[in-house]
C-alpha cells in the first residue's frame, strides 16, 4: 500500500477557506496513494485559540465538504486530519474525520486527551471516550491525535481493537520536537505496528510547531521523515510486516493482563 503524508503549512495570514482549497489540490494531487494523511486543525490552527469558537463547524460543514470531494476525486481513503466540531448539543471537540475512496465519511474519532494543562484545549473542548479502528482493504487503522502519543493505554487498547496502522495527525510544537520522534518510535515498537504521524509546519497562535512528520515501520523504523517546511511524504508499505513483526518477536503474547495496583501496607 502507499501512504501519504501532506505535511501542511499553517499559516495565519492564509484564510481558513483559502487553506482548504489548497489542502484540496494537495490530496487530489496523491492520485495513486491508498491513504492520504492531513495534521491536526489545520483550517484554523492548533494553537489558534481565538479562531476556535468563530470557526466551530458540524461533521458536515465547509472542511468535510471540501475533503469528501478530494476523497472521492483522488480515489483514496483521506484521514482529514481534525476540525474544531461544533456539537449542536454539547461543547466543540477536536474531532478527526477519515473518508472512504467515494468519500463517505466513515469514521470520526474525537480526542481523548486533551492538552493544556487547565488551559487552551483542556477547557476550551470537551473529551472524547470511544477508541475507533476503521478496517480498510489494506489493513486497519487506529485512530489517534496529538497530544494521545503520551498516553500508550490508548494505543493498547487500540491494539486489542486489531490495530495494524496507527494514524496521528498532530499540531505538535517545535520546542518538544523530540518528544515527538521518541513518542512515535516508542509506539511502533510497544504495538509492533506502523505509525503514520502527520505533524503541521508553519507557527499560529505565536507557536512555531516541529514539522518533521514521520512514518515509522514495526521494529521503531524510521522509513521516512520529513523536514520543518510544508512537505508531501509517500511511502510504500507491507501491511504484512506486521504479522511478520509480530511472528518474529512475539512480545506481545508475554503481556500480564489484569495486573492491580500494589495494596497499601
Amino acid at each position: 500500500m502507499r501512504a501519504s503524508l501532506i505535511q501542511l503549512d499553517v499559516d495565519p495570514g492564509e484564510s481558513a477557506e483559502a487553506r482548504r482549497v489548497r489542502a484540496a489540490d494537495l490530496v487530489r494531487a496523491q492520485h495513486g496513494s491508498d491513504l492520504v494523511v492531513l495534521p491536526e486543525l489545520w483550517a484554523l490552527g492548533g494553537f489558534a485559540y481565538e479562531a476556535w469558537s468563530p470557526g466551530a463547524e458540524t461533521l458536515d460543514g465547509p472542511t468535510a465538504e471540501a475533503m469528501s470531494a478530494a476523497a472521492r476525486d483522488a480515489g483514496v481513503w483521506l484521514h482529514a486530519g481534525s476540525i474544531v466540531e461544533r456539537d449542536p448539543d454539547g461543547p466543540m471537540f477536536n474531532t478527526s474525520l477519515l473518508f472512504s475512496p467515494s468519500g463517505e465519511l466513515t469514521h470520526t474519532y474525537r480526542k481523548m486527551h486533551r492538552f493544556g494543562f487547565d488551559q487552551g484545549e483542556a477547557v476550551a473542548m470537551g473529551a472524547g471516550t470511544e477508541l475507533v479502528v476503521a478496517a480498510t482493504d489494506f489493513a486497519t487503522l487506529g485512530l489517534a491525535t496529538c497530544y494521545d502519543l503520551r498516553f500508550p493505554e490508548l494505543f493498547r487498547g487500540l491494539l486489542d481493537a486489531g490495530t495494524e496502522i496507527f494514524v496521528v495527525p498532530a499540531a505538535w510544537p517545535a520546542r518538544r520536537r523530540d518528544h515527538w520522534t521518541l513518542f512515535a518510535r516508542a509506539r511502533a515498537v510497544e504495538e509492533q505496528a506502523f505509525v503514520l504521524a502527520c505533524n503541521t509546519a508553519g507557527t499560529h497562535g505565536g507557536v512555531e510547531q516541529a514539522g518533521h512528520s514521520l512514518v515509522v515501520d514495526p521494529w521503531g523504523v524510521v522509513l521516512a521523515e520529513a523536514g520543518t517546511g510544508e512537505e508531501v511524504l509517500t511511502v510504500d508499505l507491507d501491511p504484512g510486516a506486521v504479522a511478520r513483526a509480530r511472528a518474529d518477536f512475539p512480545v506481545l503474547r508475554d503481556r500480564l493482563m489484569g495486573i492491580q495496583a500494589p495494596q497499601q501496607r
